[in-house]
């Protein structure tokens, strides 16, 4: 049974990168600057905090509370790099928005600086940034769904138009290992076509969040990658993510909320919090898991439909 229904909200979470929430003009303050000006160049822009660069490397932050703290001890002309917060998270623009999330919440950076693949500051991230973002996407989608409904609805009329004793939709798509540039783009496309065959809604964004749980474990986890193949019927949409290594050495623990395999560098990106499966098995109506040590892993996920859902 499904735990929790998946809201709009959550699935953009899920679809969204970072990139596409961020702020790109970036305020940058010189370590050398003096806390004076650091105070002035915030009142002026009318920002709360920024990083603290050399060039493109960022070497610290400040925000209204180490101004604020500087004011206080009288040091308002000793220089930024005296005064920044050097415990920072910088986060990849190619990172999925529920892969950095938890750090504006639960780990509480109130921004968090966004790097390209060459290592080069491009933006930042913060609560305002990610609501208004979201805001707009849920526009943008609203929209897209109207110019898209009379696409849809020929589309999900495949399985009342084919007369055979057992119609089924197969889709494969290949996830390669590490290739994080690219992970999401399955999630993605599967969610496209079951809203063209007519899966309802609640469902898709249910699919949706789970498959890209799956689809990130092939690229984090697995040696050479793997495949999901989606198997769209009547009455269920059954969804299978398989790879050939290196296995799962305890299941038991795997299933555990926040246990992760993952290496250092891959939770430094931002990914490999450990909840994947649990998130699945949130999502799913069935979730069986097989693996063996040295050998593959094979994910099996079942979505039933409801009976008044075209597909």
């Amino acid at each position: 049974m499904v735990d929790q229904e998946i809201t709009k909200v959550q699935e953009l979470i899920y679809t969204t990168k970072v990139e596409a929430v961020m702020a790109p003009d970036v305020i940058v303050v010189s370590p050398s600057m003096s806390m004076t000006q650091v105070k002035e160049l915030m009142r002026k822009r009318r920002i709360a905090g920024a990083p603290v660069a050399d060039g493109d490397k960022v070497l610290g932050m400040l925000g209204t509370t180490e101004v604020m703290t500087a004011m206080e001890a009288g040091k308002m002309d000793s220089v930024a790099s005296e005064n920044m917060v050097t415990d920072v998270k910088i986060v990849s623009k190619d990172a999925y928005l529920v892969e950095v999330i938890n750090l504006l919440g639960r780990e509480g950076f109130p921004r968090l600086p966004v790097e390209d693949q060459d290592g080069k500051l491009v933006g930042i991230l913060t609560t305002g940034t990610v609501i208004k973002a979201l805001l707009h996407q849920m526009e943008i989608s609203y929209q897209q769904r109207e110019a898209e409904r009379l696409q849809r609805y020929r589309a999900s009329h495949i399985f009342q138009d084919i007369i055979s004793d057992d119609t089924s939709l197969v889709l494969r798509y290949i996830v390669d290992d590490k290739d994080f540039a690219n992970a999401g783009k399955a999630s993605s496309m599967i969610k496209k076509s079951l809203q063209r065959v007519g899966v309802l809604p609640s469902i898709v964004r249910r699919v949706a969040v789970a498959v890209y749980e799956a689809e990130m474990n092939l690229v984090i986890h697995t040696d050479v990658g793997g495949e999901i193949i989606v198997d769209i019927r009547r009455e269920r949409v059954h969804i299978s993510a398989v790879d050939h290594g290196p296995g799962i050495e305890d299941l038991e623990q795997v299933l555990r909320p926040g246990y992760s395999t993952a290496p250092e560098w891959i939770r430094d990106m931002g990914f490999g919090a450990g909840m994947g499966l649990s998130n699945i098995k949130r999502c799913a109506d069935t979730m069986k898991i097989l693996s063996t040590r040295g050998g593959g892993t094979r994910l099996d996920i079942i979505f039933l439909l409801n009976q008044d859902s075209p597909g």
